[in-house]
């Protein structure tokens, strides 16, 4: 395979650190890895504490791992949260640490399946029904399955969670968005996206061996392609948007569908709040509402691509929204 260095057309990195983070971010593992956050951050201005005050921050997947850290993040900023989760035993434990940890923060929950079209459909509707502006949309969900399960609609879970459900929900309020305007919207993306690029063909997984580590990041590169989209589509309305590689982070994601490589990596993977943090930063800094259809990994802009074999022209980013929106349109119906 044939590699894209720094520097090339396809994707530039930007380094605020000179040679040592272009060095930490061809090595992978010391970029991906703790190593990387602790040798960075220290450089890194500290967010203020009311960054998020009286914003609207719409967060999916915030029950656990990276988006649980988010969520408690912009809590302590001041942000007017609103969460969409699956499970309500999960939700109402995080809402219990939200309550202690901010007494009179204004913390909301919208109970949802994201790989399920048609309660995502019905939550966008409550949302909009609820809500007056929305600020700021995270995209955090996100789910490695060990093996292919079809949801009850009929989708392969990763590509029906990872992708169409933020697909749908994320078109479903944008105008909201754009009315609240500026407003961001930020997706998390994975460095597992790196090995691969769109699957047109077989996006439900449905010939061959499974993997759910490839469905994973196939549906990860899916929402890279959907963030220049959309950075495209909504220029010029003050809404802007990107997409962040955390990094490796310890969640339970990662210790129940990859155990191995939890067992080895262990001692250098990051804290879901060091995975966390350069979503809140994209959240609150100007830059958050300059820079759009970028791939940002540890506050710095990264390549969107490591090999070649994986970059989409044009014209497959076509073929992606036309299948993605006439899925959506069957299983939800198109407004």
């Amino acid at each position: 395979m044939t590699t894209i260095p720094p520097g090339d057309r396809t994707g530039s990195v930007v380094s605020r650190h000179g040679r040592c983070d272009a060095l930490l971010e061809w090595s992978v593992v010391g970029s991906f890895s703790s190593i990387g956050y602790r040798l960075r951050s220290p450089d890194w201005e500290r967010i203020p504490g009311d960054a998020l005050a009286d914003r609207v921050v719409v967060i999916t997947g915030a029950t656990s791992g990276i988006g649980r850290a988010v969520a408690t993040g912009a809590a302590r900023l001041g942000a007017r949260l609103r969460l969409v989760a699956r499970d309500p035993d999960k939700a109402s434990d995080l809402e219990r640490l939200l309550r202690e940890q901010s007494p009179h923060g204004d913390i909301s929950f919208y109970l949802a399946d994201l790989s399920v079209m048609s309660q995502v459909s019905a939550v966008s509707q409550q949302i909009l029904d609820t809500e007056p502006r929305i600020d700021v949309l995270i995209n955090n969900v996100g789910v490695l399955p060990q093996q292919r399960i079809e949801t009850p609609e009929g989708l392969e879970l990763a590509y029906a969670t990872d992708l169409l459900g933020p697909f749908l929900l994320t078109n479903r309020l944008r105008k909201r968005m754009v009315d609240s305007a500026p407003a961001r919207i930020i997706s998390v993306v994975s460095g597992g996206m790196y090995t691969q690029g769109l699957e047109l063909e077989d996006p439900n997984y449905a010939l061959g061996d499974y993997h759910g580590s490839v469905a994973y990041a196939r549906a990860k590169r899916g929402m890279m392609v959907l963030t220049k989209i959309w950075a495209d589509q909504l220029a010029g309305t003050g809404v802007t948007a990107n997409a962040v590689h955390p990094g490796w982070v310890d969640t339970p994601g990662v210790r129940n569908s990859l155990p191995m490589f939890h067992r080895i990596a262990r001692p250098l993977l990051r804290t879901p709040e060091q995975g966390a943090d350069t979503v809140l930063w994209l959240a609150t800094s100007p830059v958050g509402v300059e820079a759009t259809g970028k791939l940002w990994h540890d506050r710095t802009v990264r390549a969107e691509y490591r090999l070649k074999s994986t970059v989409e022209t044009p014209a497959d980013r076509d073929r992606l929204w036309a299948k993605l929106t006439e899925t959506a349109d069957q299983l939800a119906g198109g407004r």
